[in-house]
């Protein structure tokens, strides 16, 4: 799997941004975003099932953040409203290629990261 994400960018707190991600090879079962900020853990975001019958949001997300994928060509979106200066930091798309349902996931649990998107918010 070859994940290739885009869309990240410096925006003012309460703005919107829509991350992209573009997909190819192997098909998976489950697809996400996590995002690690300076001096900080990666964190898992959100997560979602390729055919949409499950997702996770972390609690942070809930509200503000949604995922989804366009089925004509692949493309993964993690859409994020309401941003916080606490938002800043690198995302990443991931692929999990074993059963995914919706679950927590931890960095070990993925099988693909694409390359990364800085994501800037200003107060």
């Amino acid at each position: 799997v070859q994940l290739q994400a885009s869309g990240g960018g410096l925006v003012q707190a309460g703005d919107s941004l829509r991350l992209s991600c573009t997909a190819s090879g192997r098909t998976f079962s489950g697809y996400g975003w996590f995002r690690q900020a300076p001096g900080k853990e990666r964190e898992f975001v959100a997560g979602r099932s390729w055919r949409g019958e499950y997702s996770y949001y972390a609690e942070f997300a809930k509200g503000r953040f949604a995922i989804s994928r366009d089925n004509r060509d692949n493309t993964l979106y993690l859409q994020m409203n309401s941003l916080k200066p606490e938002d800043t930091a690198v995302y990443y798309c991931v692929a999990r290629i074993a059963d995914y349902r919706g679950r927590y996931l931890r960095a070990g649990d993925v099988d693909a990261w694409g390359q990364g998107t800085q994501v800037t918010v200003s107060s």
